[in-house]
């Protein structure tokens, strides 16, 4: 009798812990890799259920039993890659491949590796490349490769698809999918998985930065901001930088001059500038209320998940917090994990950067602050 397959994913990001999770829930064997600590622990039912979220494991990790790296990755039969990745830019690469040799380096024969993160077009031949370099084995020989690219926003909610350079079927991998996602799994060969992701993620943030570049021409215009707003006003920052690390990539992936580059970055052109549309209105807030920027102080509300697998969101925030200091001195981190309300003599202006944040705020709104949403019209509530 078989034993049964061991799955194993490297990464303790809140996607990585949230699918194994799930895995262990529905009855499969399954070991989570902290690529900072670098060692694995075996998840159950009772550690799922009394850690449930990837931060609540992290608090008590070193009171559970932990395996070295090397044994566990060296027993898995199935290698889900979802690690944390917090470079930016050029450096992102070299994060991403430095981890991706840590987790396959100790691989056995006949495992398959699920990548997940997304490579642009071209990139799992890069992949593909460093698994044969670093194991010594062939990729459709003693090892199988797919590519799986996973976003935590509305681009991949309901289709999952699945890459393969073999045309056969894993029907144990296929139900392992099915038993999570509760949807049909498409297979296909890479490429085709690769530019399908990339046409999604096109798709959907290529139509947010229209509608911010839209709304800049309404801010000059007397045009009525309320007609806008009835379409717009829940899409805020942390929507329209949820997929900055995928379109960054797909940058990176592609060549030459042509209409498809000019798109992708006009895109994060359009996306990254949105910043200072913000900033602007909040300077131009200041003129019209008449306030000092010494008499005043700005709440940034935005509540990030620290341990999702891409980075851009944090990097953004940092950079609105630096930004925002070049014009106002007293700049502070808000969000709904902390009520940062406290009475000033000083007039607060709050940014909500997201729909949950601006609930909060004007649940929460203990001194009257003035709250800014973060959306594409950046609507005042005063």
């Amino acid at each position: 009798m078989h034993s049964p397959p061991k799955l194993v994913i490297f990464g303790l990001s809140t996607e990585g812990y949230n699918f194994a999770s799930s895995l262990t829930n529905t009855g499969y064997k399954v070991s989570i890799v902290d690529e900072s600590t670098k060692l694995g622990i075996q998840l159950n039912n009772d550690i799922t259920r009394t850690y449930p979220r990837a931060s609540d494991l992290m608090e008590d990790e070193s009171l559970l039993e932990a395996q070295p790296l090397e044994e566990v990755i060296n027993n898995a039969s199935y290698l889900f890659f979802s690690p944390k990745i917090r470079k930016i830019g050029q450096d992102v690469k070299v994060d991403i491949s430095s981890k991706f040799i840590d987790a396959i380096k100790s691989i056995n024969k006949d495992t398959s590796i699920i990548y997940t993160l997304p490579t642009g077009i071209g990139g799992n031949n890069e992949n593909i490349d460093i698994i044969e370099h670093t194991t010594g084995m062939m990729i459709g020989d003693l090892l199988t490769y797919y590519y799986m690219p996973v976003n935590s926003g509305p681009i991949l909610s309901s289709n999952t698809i699945l890459g393969s350079i073999t045309p056969k079927k894993d029907l144990f991998l296929e139900k392992l999918l099915y038993d999570i996602y509760n949807h049909q799994i498409n297979f296909a060969n890479i490429s085709s998985v690769e530019l399908t992701y990339v046409a999604r993620i096109l798709r959907h943030y290529s139509g947010i930065a229209s509608i911010l570049e839209v709304c800049k021409y309404a801010s000059g215009f007397e045009v009525d901001n309320h007609l806008i707003d009835n379409f717009y006003k829940d899409l805020y920052l942390d929507d329209i930088t949820n997929g900055l690390h995928d379109l960054r990539i797909i940058q990176q992936s592609l060549q030459g001059n042509n209409p498809l580059i000019y798109l992708v970055n006009g895109t994060i052109k359009s996306i990254e500038s949105y910043l200072k549309n913000l900033i602007d209105k909040i300077r131009s807030l200041l003129k019209k209320k008449e306030l000092k920027a010494s008499r005043t102080r700005i709440s940034i509300s935005w509540t990030l998940d620290v341990h999702e697998m891409r980075g851009d969101k944090m990097e953004v925030f940092s950079l609105l917090e630096s930004k925002l200091r070049d014009y106002i001195g007293e700049v502070e981190r808000g969000g709904n994990n902390s009520l940062d309300n406290y009475p000033s003599d000083k007039t607060t202006i709050s940014i909500a950067c997201s729909k949950n944040d601006y609930n909060f705020l004007t649940k929460n709104n203990l001194t009257e602050s003035i709250i800014v949403k973060a959306n594409p019209v950046c609507e005042v509530i005063a």
